[in-house]
């Protein structure tokens, strides 16, 4: 099986992975104020939170200098309470 590891670039990493958490009913399993990875129950990465422009990476550089083409749609398929999320 191949899953992808989704990563999102935001201001506030506690901020941002406590609201994926309650929305997700997930853990973190790293954690610190650059880079946080959101698992399921089983321990697979549902989601990686990434501090804007920390380590370089030129995709994740700032929010306000994004190109037509660089975007991302993230979308969660399998929730149990489609309703709740």
């Amino acid at each position: 099986m191949v899953r992808t590891e989704p990563i999102i670039a935001v201001n506030d990493v506690k901020a941002s992975s406590q609201w994926y958490q309650s929305l997700l009913a997930c853990q973190n399993s790293h954690s610190n104020s650059i880079f946080d990875q959101l698992v399921d129950t089983d321990g697979t990465i549902l989601l990686c939170l990434h501090h804007w422009g920390d380590h370089g990476h030129p995709s994740l550089l700032s929010p306000d200098h994004g190109k037509p083409g660089n975007g991302l749609l993230l979308f969660f398929s399998w929730v149990d309470d489609f309703d709740r999320a």
